[in-house]
């Protein structure tokens, strides 16, 4: 018999064998100073392009003089205990009401966390009889919770609406033989990609097909639509949305996540989701600050309005300098670049050290071999001038990756990183 823990002393995994190289640099970096366009990063300015901020409210002062207070009056712990037994408030239920009436549905149940929300959400919508169809592209949270499904899934081609119809077709027949449902599952904003979930096609769909759709809108929740109620209002579909899903981890700069659906639904989930039946309530704190920057949302709309000045900015310029964002129809602003992931590491390094850049990095596995990908998230805290250094920024390492600059420096990247 092997050792269980043979397998991870011989195979790091696809990113953990960088780990030696990168681990405190280009993963797991520490930050430092207040959430803004500018932070610390080794101890130098840089200006952060990889903070989720969207509308710039984690040090709004309104919003740090709610949470302050929020803790001296609640402490971190209150309440005690999971929400069926001993954790409910009436700040809760506030909370719900108004987060359900903002996106335009029956009601709303608060979760935790958004990541073990969505797995717990998926486990408690479907049987074993059940069949889910989902984006081959959807975030790890989806394809963890779609894993816990006993029954069949498929996935269909990111954002192909006839590789979806087909899958429909196969899901359809086989439903007829389990005597189960239909689950479909898309992104509100594909956080990585940046390009809009096609939920109105998809709900144009359900007049042919017999499914119920489940969007998760982390990404256009408070960024897209008239009122910021995201990408079903955007798209002018909120109401073809069965189950509809956004964190606070996002737009409003806090911890937790919630989902929405008609009375009826929401009923069953609050007696049938194992994540927040058995854990401990949203603690009081959170609660009133998500209740502070709700009123924000609505009340404010300079505040995406100013997000959005800097998103167009930054998009039009890197498209007019000729840098391949792809088809983002988002915040998110992804910025393709060809490369290997040695190249990619002294690129980054370069940005950073020598441009005062601060980005996030992808590379293979999460995107195909050969190319980089440095992942920009605009926010209402930037201003034009950080978008006029990041594109000068980014028309000089352009130039030094063309050049074969970074292949050259890379070695030595490498072995300054100990390898």
């Amino acid at each position: 018999m092997k050792d269980l823990f043979e397998k991870i002393y011989k195979d790091k995994g696809p990113l953990g064998k960088w780990a030696s190289q990168a681990e405190g640099y280009f993963v797991f970096p520490k930050l430092e100073g207040e959430i803004s366009n500018r932070m610390k990063f080794q101890g130098k300015d840089v200006i952060t392009w990889s903070i989720n901020d969207y509308l710039g409210l984690a040090n709004h002062p309104e919003v740090r003089k709610v949470d302050a207070e929020a803790a001296a009056q609640y402490g971190s712990a209150y309440p005690m205990g999971a929400r069926m037994m001993s954790g409910h408030t009436n700040l809760h239920e506030k909370l719900q009401n108004e987060l359900a009436a903002f996106v335009k549905k029956e009601a709303a149940y608060l979760l935790n966390f958004g990541y073990q929300g969505m797995v717990s959400t998926i486990d408690a919508l479907v049987s074993k009889d059940d069949i889910i169809v989902y984006d081959v592209d959807a975030h790890a949270c989806i394809i963890d919770g779609v894993r816990l499904h006993m029954g069949k899934r498929f996935t269909y081609k990111h954002n192909d609406v006839e590789s979806l119809e087909k899958n429909l077709e196969r899901a359809t027949k086989m439903a007829e033989q389990t005597g189960g449902g239909i689950l479909v599952i898309s992104e509100g904003v594909f956080g990585m990609r940046g390009e809009q979930g096609r939920l109105k096609e998809i709900v144009e769909l359900k007049k042919k097909f017999n499914f119920r759709f489940f969007v998760d809108d982390a990404h256009g929740f408070g960024t897209l639509g008239a009122t910021g109620a995201g990408a079903g209002e955007e798209q002018g579909v909120q109401d073809g949305i069965d189950v509809y899903f956004a964190t606070f981890a996002k737009s409003m700069a806090s911890t937790g996540a919630f989902i929405a659906a008609d009375q009826e639904i929401i009923d069953y989930l609050k007696y049938n989701l194992r994540s927040q039946m058995f854990a401990k309530s949203l603690q009081m704190q959170l609660v009133v600050g998500a209740l502070k920057r709700l009123d924000m949302l609505k009340t404010m709309p300079e505040l995406k309005q100013n997000l959005w000045k800097i998103v167009d900015a930054l998009q039009s310029g890197l498209k007019s300098r000729g840098f391949d964002i792809g088809t983002t129809q988002s915040c998110v602003t992804p910025v393709y670049l060809k490369g290997s992931i040695p190249e990619a590491m002294a690129l980054v390094r370069d940005l950073r050290e020598n441009y005062g850049i601060f980005c996030s990095i992808v590379v293979y596995p999460v995107i195909p071999k050969g190319l980089i990908l440095l992942r920009m998230i605009p926010t209402a805290t930037h201003t034009l001038q950080d978008v006029e250094e990041t594109l000068d920024a980014f028309d000089a390492i352009r130039e030094r990756l063309d050049n074969g600059t970074y292949k050259r420096l890379s070695a030595a990247v490498m072995a300054a990183m100990g390898e």
